[in-house]
């Protein structure tokens, strides 16, 4: 599983749509309207590199009011449950 964070500059008025197309897409499990210097942030989450390269350039760049996208790749998730098994390995 490849997971991905898309983040989005997009036209102000366009923003609550926009983030409602991204959610429907095939590959973006979430979206995100936040504060700072972007207006979105979508979760995808795909099997294959090439299917990343697909939701990023064949889909989401083709939406209208889109200004700006920069992705980052995921290499490893850290959740507290995670870190809290790390953290309780040979205490048993």
């Amino acid at each position: 599983m490849v997971n991905a964070f898309v983040l989005l500059k997009v036209e102000p008025a366009r923003i609550v749509d926009l983030a409602a197309e991204l959610a429907d897409l095939d590959g973006v499990a979430e979206v995100y309207s936040v504060a700072g210097e972007v207006d979105l942030v979508a979760i995808l989450r795909v099997r294959h590199h090439d299917d990343l390269a697909q939701v990023v350039t064949g889909h989401i760049s083709t939406l209208p009011g889109i200004i700006e996208t920069r992705t980052m790749i995921a290499f490893k998730a850290y959740s507290r449950h995670d870190l809290d098994a790390l953290w309780n390995l040979g205490s048993d």
